[in-house]
């Protein structure tokens, strides 16, 4: 099979041929139709946070497929049928925070393109019950960016606790904050998109959001305080500075919640503003098998739309200088039966 690897941190990955894996017990191997590009993918592969993966390895953990083989003791999959593959690639199931529906805060958990091979590739590994099935009538090239892009940002709105017509700040119209728009729209929240390039605030124009700030001439946080104020702000763009701007743009008793991962970023949270504003800064990671469940359910009913471009994986090099040149409308998603 073909697969994009990561030979060394900072290196452009190479396309090699590698053997087909073996499905252990437990497990099914997928043969991968699409792959989604995302920063965190980018970040894998240059090495850029305090627990790096380990190269050689395979990135990728929005890839979706069908299942070819099954594992020993598999029972409820079926080969043929399609399955997402997603960042929680395993958890441990026994802790505090797998039995209390925290899976994704697992101390043991294994996550796809990081800690074990992902879906760069046109085959995969994944753990049988952590293999999300995808619905009739939601494409593998749709439910690629939705495996992560899409979860993380629905349960970040969870996170957020958002009610019917609160006013939330969407920071960072892209591959994330697309989907974080909708599902934001879909919770009765009126949406603010802020974002630092044309193209991207016409897009969440066109997705509904009710006023676009662009944070190349508006100051953010004052534009939000003359809508009285953000009851949650959800912040995607991996920039330190937007972080601290949505911040700003907080009414009492919003709530930050933090998403995007820029390398060493650190925010300046002041104390005093804090506590007499009964504001909160809190973090959200990626979703439960519950969330990317009901994600793919809100698709397949129509209710959300994907933004995204094909290409084939031979591109991919090219296609992270695009991400980080900021080029990329949403998400590029690789499909993996195009020529190139």
């Amino acid at each position: 099979m073909k697969a994009a690897v990561v030979r060394a941190f900072g290196e452009p990955l190479v396309i090699e041929e590698r053997p087909d894996p073996e499905p252990g017990p437990g497990q099914v191997l997928v043969r991968v139709e699409a792959s989604g590009l995302c920063h965190t993918d980018i970040h894998a592969a240059h090495g850029d946070w305090p627990v790096k993966p380990n190269p050689p390895f395979v990135p990728g953990h929005e890839g979706v497929g069908l299942v070819e083989r099954l594992g020993d003791g598999v029972t409820h999959l079926s080969v043929g049928q399609r399955v997402a593959v997603p960042w929680l690639g395993r958890a441990c199931g026994r802790c505090e925070h797998c039995r209390t529906g925290w899976e994704t805060l697992c101390e043991q958990q294994i996550n796809t393109g990081y800690g074990c091979d992902g879906g760069y590739a046109e085959k995969t590994l994944a753990w049988a019950d952590f293999a999300q099935p995808v619905p009739d009538g939601v494409s593998a090239l749709d439910a690629a960016p939705l495996t992560c892009a899409g979860v993380t940002t629905y349960k970040a709105l969870k996170v957020a606790a958002v009610q019917p017509t609160q006013l939330v700040a969407i920071s960072g119209v892209g591959g994330l904050g697309h989907l974080a728009l909708q599902y934001a729209k879909i919770a009765g929240a009126t949406v603010a998109a802020i974002d630092v390039t044309d193209e991207k605030l016409e897009l969440a124009a066109e997705l509904g959001a009710d006023f676009v700030i662009d944070a190349r001439k508006d100051d953010v946080a004052e534009v939000l305080k003359q809508h009285g104020g953000a009851h949650a702000a959800i912040a995607l763009a991996v920039n330190e500075a937007a972080f601290e701007a949505a911040y700003a743009g907080l009414r009492r008793g919003g709530k930050l919640v933090m998403v995007a991962l820029p390398a060493h970023g650190t925010v300046r949270v002041p104390i005093f503003d804090t506590v007499l504003n009964g504001t909160s800064v809190v973090g959200s990671i990626v979703g439960t098998r519950q969330d990317l469940a009901e994600v793919f359910q809100l698709h397949a009913a129509g209710r959300t739309r994907v933004v995204r471009e094909s290409r084939p994986l031979a591109t991919v090099n090219d296609s992270i200088e695009d991400v980080l040149r900021g080029d990329v409308r949403a998400r590029i998603v690789f499909d993996m039966g195009a020529g190139g």
